[in-house]
């Protein structure tokens, strides 16, 4: 081959290239943060839920575990009416929140909606009274079926955008060659995806506000939506979904640049939220994150166009079916190996496969990849050398199994939209291991006292004490007392140790059961003067 037969090629292969270096530099600068977040959980309340209080407090507490960004607070009184809480102040991972007013005595109900780190909100709700507990308020149902339905089914369609239709783009433009067949099926599902996009993004705020679908077109629903993470996913993946359509026309060259950059759009546009993206070591999961989502929709993408093409121009196919044969092992060998740390990562231990939903979603995912990946090796080491040397029963035994390929593809999709809603383990763990603390305060003597973690099983304490007016507490002995008579449990007497750092610590300590504990503090300030303090503490169930 001569240098003028050989310069297009290189003219084809150095603007992919050029966007690939490009595309790598967002992501790395998608991945400096320093600090990696999961999934936020709520830690602690102030006042604890279910605390009975004397009068009404100067301001509420919620801890969680990671920082956040509120939403929306609401206090529902004991009466049914709501007051909207505005006035609060992010400290670290606590969000401190002003009471505007004294509360009546009766059941109060403290409703909270936030948006974690990883793009998704979360809500909750605790009760406290003031004087005596009545009859709980009801903020209102729990979950919009409607809305998550609505939010699954946008998802999914933005998957089919991306996926299918930018990686259709890709398949035409850069292996099928001069090749037709499949544009209008590619184009819808860009199309699809460029309507998904931002109906995505709205269904986002009306959940990070908790209203309904009859809000959809509020400002406020959109303000929030742009306030998240996942309004960068939508933007990076319109960019994709455009650069694709614009690939479906045009000379050559200038097709396989845009097919190529928007290829590598949807990896970024996946590594920008999302569980998996926010998820520890962010130089190494967004990376994965990007390269699982470019190689999905390089295979997924590839299959409508192939398989119309084999169907109704098949001589024409063999060069589209001969490039993609070639091109697939190594890349479903990256899509293995990036899913498989991304899964390791966010599952941590076999038996969140079982117990937690979000790894029986994870289990189904994986049953249909390997029925799909075993369809795929029959098709690429059984049937592919034939229907590329003109055997047309076996094409149309090949075109059947993409077929079957691109049902379970969809399948596979509607499954990885239903992660939306369900927190990973490595998240649920980071919560489970959270202290619980409580503050202690009496006019001899006050103390903080921190569980970790807060749950029940082995757990450590510690404890910080102090005069009733803040100041420095020399104690000679510190004794830490639980006891939890509704449950037949007896005083658990531990002595505290001083380990130097100005904390009572007590370790190797064993809370069998979840629930409210009464926690008593026994101090010996002297030997003529001795001091216990008490108050409640909730432990979680492991």
């Amino acid at each position: 081959m001569n240098a003028a037969q050989s310069s297009p090629t290189m003219r084809l292969h150095t603007g992919p290239i050029a966007w690939l270096v490009a595309v790598l530099m967002a992501v790395a600068v998608l991945a400096m943060p320093g600090r990696a977040f999961a999934h936020a959980a709520l830690v602690a309340t102030d006042p604890a839920d279910g605390a009975v209080l004397e009068q009404s407090p100067a301001q509420f507490s919620l801890t969680f575990s990671e920082p956040v960004s509120p939403l929306v607070l609401t206090l529902v009184r004991p009466d049914g009416s709501q007051l909207a809480l505005t006035s609060f102040r992010l400290n670290d991972q606590t969000v401190e929140i002003d009471n505007p007013e004294t509360l009546k005595s009766g059941t109060h109900v403290l409703s909270w909606r936030v948006v974690s780190v990883d793009g998704h909100p979360v809500g909750g709700s605790a009760l406290f009274s003031i004087g005596a507990p009545s009859a709980a308020p009801i903020p209102g149902d729990a979950v919009d079926w409607t809305l998550r339905a609505a939010i699954w089914a946008a998802r999914l369609f933005f998957y089919a955008g991306l996926f299918l239709g930018v990686g259709g783009a890709f398949a035409l433009a850069v292996l099928a060659g001069d090749g037709r067949r499949g544009r209008r099926f590619v184009a819808a599902a860009l199309l699809l995806g460029l309507v998904a996009a931002p109906v995505s993004l709205g269904l986002q705020g009306l959940d990070g506000l908790g209203a309904p679908l009859a809000r959809f077109a509020t400002p406020v629903v959109w303000k929030t939506a742009l306030e998240t993470s996942f309004v960068w996913t939508v933007l990076v993946g319109l960019i994709a979904l455009g650069l694709a359509l614009l690939s479906l026309a045009g000379p050559p060259d200038l097709r396989k640049l845009s097919a190529s950059a928007a290829l590598l759009c949807v990896g970024a546009a996946l590594a920008a939220s999302g569980h998996a993206s926010a998820a520890e070591p962010q130089w190494l999961t967004r990376p994965l994150v990007f390269l699982h989502g470019a190689a999905i929709a390089f295979w997924a993408g590839a299959l409508a166009p192939l398989g119309l093409a084999l169907r109704r121009e098949p001589a024409e196919a063999k060069v589209f079916l001969r490039r993609f044969s070639r091109a697939i092992l190594p890349v479903v060998i990256m899509l293995a190996a990036s899913g498989i740390v991304l899964a390791i990562i966010q599952v941590q231990e076999p038996a969140a496969l079982i117990n937690t939903s979000y790894g029986r979603l994870l289990l189904l995912k994986l049953a249909l990849l390997l029925f799909v990946f075993t369809l795929a090796a029959v098709n690429r080491w059984t049937l592919t050398a034939p229907a590329e040397a003109g055997d047309t029963e076996v094409q149309r035994r090949l075109v059947r199994s993409i077929g079957i390929e691109m049902l379970i593809v969809l399948a596979i999709f509607g499954v990885a939209a239903g992660w939306r809603f369900t927190p990973p383990p490595r998240a649920l763990a980071i919560a489970a291991a959270q202290p619980v603390s409580i503050h202690i305060h009496s006019l001899e003597a006050m103390a903080d006292l921190s569980i970790t973690p807060g749950h029940t099983g082995e757990v450590a304490a510690s404890m910080v004490i102090m005069t009733g007016d803040f100041g420095p507490l020399d104690a000679k002995q510190v004794t830490l007392v639980l006891s939890k008579p509704d449950s037949g449990i007896e005083p658990i007497k531990r002595p505290a140790r001083k380990p130097g750092d100005g904390t009572w610590r007590v370790d190797n300590l064993l809370i069998p059961l979840p629930g409210r504990w009464n926690a008593r503090l026994d101090i010996l300030v002297s030997d003529f003067e001795a001091v216990k303090i008490e108050a409640p503490i909730d432990i979680r169930s492991d």
